[in-house]
């Protein structure tokens, strides 16, 4: 089948597949001699393992380390628990922060409960005056600058703040 099948059954971006493609997270399609690629049942398979994979929030570190491992079916998959309990964490990392946030972002909205004109909103007063204060931890004190970078977190780090004066 031609990329463009390959996508349409997936559900994935054609770029995305060349992406997985250059990543070596998908082998090498073979060309015709037109010089399209040509995927078969192997493709489709692995890129539905994939896109299983990033649909739990997997980095694509570790959808290698797992694919390193369906590639060798004899080997322990002591380390694929190991990996998957450390997602595990990393998950429930991130939803004691974004709980955190909640909270946060429920405080902010008490601020302002009527139709008031904008020079007087609690939120945006609250915002204005809380600029200097850091909520939460930063990104280097995160799992998500190493594990999931790429953009997952919008945080002010601490030291950035600090030295704006």
């Amino acid at each position: 089948m031609k990329i463009g099948q390959l996508a349409q059954q997936t559900g994935t971006l054609v770029d995305t597949i060349r992406y997985y493609e250059r990543e070596g997270l998908l082998p090498r399609a073979a060309r015709t001699e037109g010089n399209y690629r040509i995927y078969d049942a192997v493709h489709l398979e692995r890129l539905a393992f994939i896109r299983r994979c990033r649909s739990l929030d997997m980095t694509l570190d570790e959808i290698r380390v797992l694919l390193c491992f369906r590639d060798r079916p004899l080997e322990s998959c002591e380390d694929v628990n190991t990996l998957l309990d450390a997602h595990i964490n990393h998950v429930a990392d991130r939803i004691r922060e974004l709980l955190q946030l909640e909270k946060q972002l429920l405080t902010l909205r008490e601020c302002c409960r009527d139709g008031r004109q904008a020079a007087d909103c609690g939120i945006l007063n609250e915002l204005s005056h809380g600029a200097t204060e850091v909520a939460g931890p930063s990104v280097s004190e995160s799992h998500l600058s190493a594990t999931h970078a790429g953009g997952r977190r919008h945080v002010v780090q601490r030291t950035q703040e600090q030295g704006e004066d």
